[in-house]
């Protein structure tokens, strides 16, 4: 398989108070096509920082990011970027939050709508096209937003933490549908998240950032069947994953502790 996105010797350094403050280390690391990548590490460690940065949201001190070989820092729409939050319009319908990404495009909307609602249909949402975001739970937003970013229809997703506000139900479900979705439609996934469990879970790799400034302390492949199910996640082997991801972490929150670092996200 041919590297979809690689970030190669990317640093950051925030100025405050006069100080160069060190964010992210020189990090580098390649994610082939198709493949679920997970980061995890200690709070502000660097990794939204990482992801404003392939986003071209944020200019890298140094190194640069290449998707499909190309040099795409400073360059915007090149990802599917969500956020924690669900960022949904109130003013717009939930069928109109999905298409937006689409109608920024240049897709009218008809056309949008057209594609827009049998992946409602087929992704849990049908009968909330007229629906008002306020009207929906929490994990129904987030099946919203997370459709709106697949229709932005771009093969690289970042994930920022997506499920995090989510109840423990709520989030497995919410995991065994990215999971179909990441399967149905095959796109590369970069995911954040502070739970271990979740990383496991979905993930075809995992890489452990320090604390900052954040750097690749390891790459973990996870060797799980897929499909998986929620059986799983009371196996032999993913214990020993997850204790080893828990060791792993726990001396990076400790050394973080000890520094008394500021928080950089």
């Amino acid at each position: 398989m041919r590297n979809k996105i690689e970030i190669v010797g990317v640093s950051k350094w925030f100025r405050k108070n006069g100080q160069e403050i060190p964010a992210m280390k020189e990090t580098s690391l390649a994610i082939e096509e198709g493949r679920f990548v997970s980061i995890i590490g200690p709070s502000g460690c660097g990794k939204s920082t990482l992801f404003n940065i392939i986003s071209g949201l944020t200019l890298p001190s140094t190194g640069k990011i290449l998707a499909d070989g190309q040099n795409i820092v400073g360059k915007t729409g090149y990802v599917g970027y969500m956020l924690q939050k669900d960022m949904l319009l109130p003013w717009r319908t939930i069928l109109d939050n999905i298409i937006l990404g689409m109608e920024i495009r240049g897709i009218p909307r008809k056309q949008a709508a057209e594609r827009a609602v049998p992946l409602m249909e087929k992704y849990g949402l049908k009968g909330f096209e007229k629906h008002y975001p306020k009207e929906l739970s929490g994990g129904m937003r987030q099946r919203a937003a997370l459709l709106r970013t697949l229709l932005y229809d771009r093969d690289i997703l970042l994930l920022d933490e997506p499920f995090g506000a989510l109840d423990a139900q709520t989030r497995l479900n919410m995991q065994n549908w990215l999971l179909q979705i990441w399967a149905d439609f095959g796109k590369t996934v970069l995911f954040v998240t502070h739970d271990i469990d979740e990383a496991i879970y979905l993930s075809d790799d995992i890489y452990v950032f320090s604390s900052r400034p954040g750097r690749i302390k390891a790459k973990i492949t996870v060797s799980l069947e897929r499909p998986r199910k929620k059986e799983d996640m009371t196996s032999e082997a993913f214990m020993a994953l997850k204790h080893h991801l828990m060791d792993l972490l726990a001396v990076e929150n400790a050394g973080h502790q000890d520094s008394g670092q500021e928080k950089i996200s």
